[in-house]
């Protein structure tokens, strides 16, 4: 029997949910947070007559702080409406209406007019709803459309509700990021984009207007053509142990953003016999989680945005510095969060196509590795929804500084002609570390040797040539009664009896097997993983987050010897 799990945030939630500032890379002071209480009802095709019930957004109608807590059959249109009225002197020349993101179709209506459509599932939406508004009530309108059973569309570790269990996790529909409102002038800032190329950043606006960019500390810049660069003298750097930032403001026009960058240097050298993995100058090993990005009451959505920083501190309590972002594009306030707080973040792009076990998973765990990718999902329409939404995550998210490294392909899901489609990527971020095939079926066109290991010891060497990296390990099971999701089955690889057990079985495990390797060329290891997941018990937090299963006093000592490992 499977158990209703809340967070603490969670079992506090009141009022409007998620009522922080959506976009925290470029925000004006207009604003209007459209969270809260929707009219929900589900048909075939239309929208209903009658709305038979409520949702609370921002959260997916699977969940329970939706207060929906149901999964309906594939391709039903879930439907959504929210009238509302526009404060006096809100409108300043255009009104966007933004969705943070929305599983998988969604169409919007403002009364009674087609303002847009949108497919994807994880990228920020917008709408400019000007000319459909009128004075005084507006009526808003969402019909969302999700299909599991079309796997050209990213779905991640979504499955079908009968199907789930092990690695696979309920499904998530409909609107699950926060829903707003924003006012700008007649001739506005669009896009913000901040490059950071070693010492050098660049900031610039599209359209390419004329303005000023001030920065805190660094005094007033030109925008020229819609783009400045800045070179600080004596810049302060920007890493997990001095996470700084700084904040600055652009104006145009009539418009004005604020926004911040970081400096940062991310580099690969040779530094004896092997090429490692250099921040800002330095060899630094990349000791991180993978993070799936579920949580039990909000399933996509974590309760509250403080949620995410909870999670970040209670690993950089235990000395971690890295998290593996995996096949999932978080909302901003996560990446706001391990910018400001110092945690790295390693980002997946989101696999679509079929998975095959065989194929992707057991064969690869044994040795059998060779494939040529090139014939591997040869679907036009597959290839071309899995470059447009890694374009879009890609576009999203890279202001972010805390953001260090790229993962096309994971295990194969989805993979194809992975050569030609790392020169592709190069092309959108050649700032970042690359790792064209996490895990296995590495082709030649790759920044990084990326490996998985599991059900075996750790015993890997570098090639001399790419920097070694074990993108996947560990995943040491407890089961933390009280806290279960499942408790009737579980997943994981290899299980402790008790928390003292759990904790010298990770300690020796690095002290045993990663750290030794670190002479052979390891720069980087990604144990699995933050929290369980439904039947995941790997965690190093409960599912829930009420239990921190790893104890600081020792972890904290591998991270240090690690570290000076490393740098020899």
């Amino acid at each position: 029997m499977l158990h209703d799990l809340y967070t603490l945030h969670g079992e506090a939630l009141t009022g409007i949910p998620w009522p922080v500032y959506p976009r925290p890379q470029m925000r004006r002071d207009s604003y209007l947070n459209l969270n809260g209480e929707w009219e929900f009802g589900v048909t075939q095709k239309k929208f209903p007559k009658t709305y038979s019930r409520t949702i609370r957004v921002p959260f997916c109608p699977e969940s329970l702080l939706s207060g929906v807590h149901e999964h309906y059959p594939e391709g039903s249109a879930l439907c959504y409406r929210k009238v509302v009225t526009l404060p006096e002197g809100f409108n300043r020349g255009r009104v966007l209406l933004h969705i943070g993101a929305a599983d998988q179709h969604l169409d919007c209506f403002v009364n009674d007019k087609k303002v847009g459509n949108h497919s994807g599932g994880y990228e920020n939406i917008t709408f400019d709803i000007t000319d459909a508004l009128t004075a005084g009530e507006n009526e808003i309108r969402f019909r969302c459309f999700d299909d599991l059973n079309n796997q050209i569309m990213p779905y991640g570790k979504q499955v079908l509700p009968e199907k789930r269990g092990g690695m696979w996790y309920t499904p998530v529909s409909g609107i699950w990021q926060t829903v707003w409102l924003e006012s700008v002038p007649e001739t506005y800032i669009e896009k913000l984009s901040v490059e950071n190329r070693g010492y050098c950043v660049t900031i610039s606006v599209a359209p390419a207007l004329e303005g000023k960019v001030t920065v805190a500390g660094l005094g007033e810049f030109a925008l020229e053509k819609g783009s400045v660069a800045i070179t600080p003298e004596n810049p302060k750097l920007w890493s997990p142990e001095n996470p700084w930032l700084y904040d600055f403001t652009v104006k145009a026009g009539e418009d004005k953003v604020e926004s911040y960058f970081a400096i940062r240097s991310l580099e690969i050298k040779k530094v004896g016999k092997y090429p490692r993995l250099c921040l800002n100058g330095k060899p630094y090993f990349f000791h991180g989680l993978l993070d799936q990005g579920y949580w039990p009451d909000g399933l996509f959505t974590p309760a509250k945005p403080e949620c995410y920083a909870d999670d970040i501190l209670a690993m950089k309590r235990l000395g971690f510095n890295t998290l593996r972002k995996h096949i999932k594009v978080e909302p901003e306030e996560f990446y706001y969060q391990c910018d400001k707080l110092g945690m790295i973040v390693w980002q997946d792009m989101v696999n679509n196509s079929d998975y095959n076990f065989n194929r992707d998973t057991a064969l690869p765990t044994v040795g059998i590795q060779k494939l040529n990718d090139k014939h591997l999902h040869k679907d036009e329409n597959h290839r071309e929804m899995f470059k447009a939404c890694a374009k879009a995550a890609v576009n999203q998210l890279k202001n972010h500084p805390s953001i260090c490294y790229w993962t096309i392909f994971n295990e194969a899901w989805g993979q194809f002609d992975s050569d030609n489609v790392y020169e592709w990527f190069k092309t959108l971020d050649d700032t970042r570390f690359i790792d064209s095939t996490s895990g296995w079926f590495r082709r030649k066109k790759t920044d990084v040797d990326s490996r998985h290991v599991y059900f075996k010891k750790v015993k890997l060497a570098g090639d001399g040539v790419k920097p070694l990296i074990l993108s996947e390990f560990g995943g040491k099971t407890y089961k933390t009664e009280g806290h279960l999701f499942n408790p009737d089955k579980s997943y994981g690889y290899g299980g402790c009896e008790t928390l003292e057990a759990l904790n010298e079985a990770v300690e020796k495990l690095y002290r045993e097997e990663i750290i030794p390797c670190i002479a052979k060329g390891l720069c980087a290891a990604i144990y699995t993983q933050v929290s369980d997941v439904e039947d995941e018990i790997n965690g190093l937090l409960t599912y829930d987050r009420k239990v921190e299963k790893l104890r600081p006093e020792v972890m904290l000592p591998v991270a240090e010897a690690l570290q000076k490992v490393i740098e020899g």
